[in-house]
């Protein structure tokens, strides 16, 4: 299984997730978070297991 964390910048401070998530898990939260006020940049970066 491949795994997923996003990344984002809040107010101009750089946020990750703390859990990894799946691909379409993943891109689900990505469009939550696009969704915040002061929420730009949001990516979903693969990471490996344990990362």
């Amino acid at each position: 299984m491949e795994n997923f964390k996003v990344t984002w910048l809040q107010d101009g401070q750089p946020k990750r997730s703390v859990v990894a998530y799946g691909k379409s898990s993943a891109e689900h939260r990505k469009a939550r978070l696009e969704q915040e006020a002061g929420v730009t940049e949001v990516r979903v970066v693969k990471v490996k297991p344990g990362e």
